[in-house]
């Protein structure tokens, strides 16, 4: 997974733009009226949906398994902690963060990994914390496509292995770790308008005292 996303960054840079996710927005929406203020940001990536909840007072610390993707954040102007490396590695530090963020990344693990990164990413929430994932649904484009691993996993093009969510993996996931919601959202994509937008289910977690 490293290399893919090493030279997916070396190669495509800024690939998604600039543009924060809609869910990113949300999400942000929703820290402002809790008041999250200090945040985890798994899969970092150049920034792109990191900027939204700076720009708007929040502190963000991220994770990203890819050295170009952290330095063209630092060109970007992020000039913020983030740990290098995979986030089936974590944790990387013994804080705990009043919420957590983590956009299109879960569905990139397999099952073990899964279970361990949402156990990780609960571990480091503060009590009453929010985490918040969104992931890709059963009701995307992508989904069937490729080669199939496992029951809606697939291998949708080389090196790329998707999990594919409908409601029960998300509560047979999720229940035991605070599942406080889920939503489904349809993402634009923003950089590339002809391209037909991709539906992702956004799963809250609350956790309790």
């Amino acid at each position: 997974m490293t290399e893919f996303w090493e030279s997916s960054f070396i190669e495509k840079q800024t690939m998604w733009g600039f543009e924060p996710t809609d869910s990113a927005i949300v999400t942000k929406d929703f820290f402002l009226e809790r008041n999250v203020k200090d945040i985890l940001v798994p899969g970092i990536g150049y920034g792109r949906n990191a900027k939204v909840f700076i720009d708007n007072g929040i502190n963000v610390t991220g994770i990203e398994i890819s050295k170009t993707a952290i330095d063209l954040a630092r060109k970007n102007g992020l000039d913020i902690s983030i740990f290098h490396g995979s986030v089936i590695d974590m944790p990387f530090d013994k804080k705990r963060y009043d919420g957590i963020f983590c956009h299109a990344l879960l569905h990139l693990l397999n099952n073990r990994e899964r279970d361990k990164f949402i156990k990780d990413c609960y571990n480091q929430l503060k009590p009453n914390g929010y985490m918040i994932f969104t992931t890709v649904s059963k009701k995307a484009p992508m989904f069937g496509k490729g080669k199939q691993l496992d029951k809606d996993y697939f291998e949708i093009m080389e090196g790329v292995k998707m999990f594919f969510y409908d409601s029960d993996s998300i509560k047979q996931e999720f229940e035991k770790y605070g599942l406080v919601e889920l939503s489904e959202i349809d993402e634009p994509n923003k950089n590339m308008k002809i391209k037909p937008p991709v539906k992702f289910i956004i799963v809250k977690c609350k956790k309790e005292l």
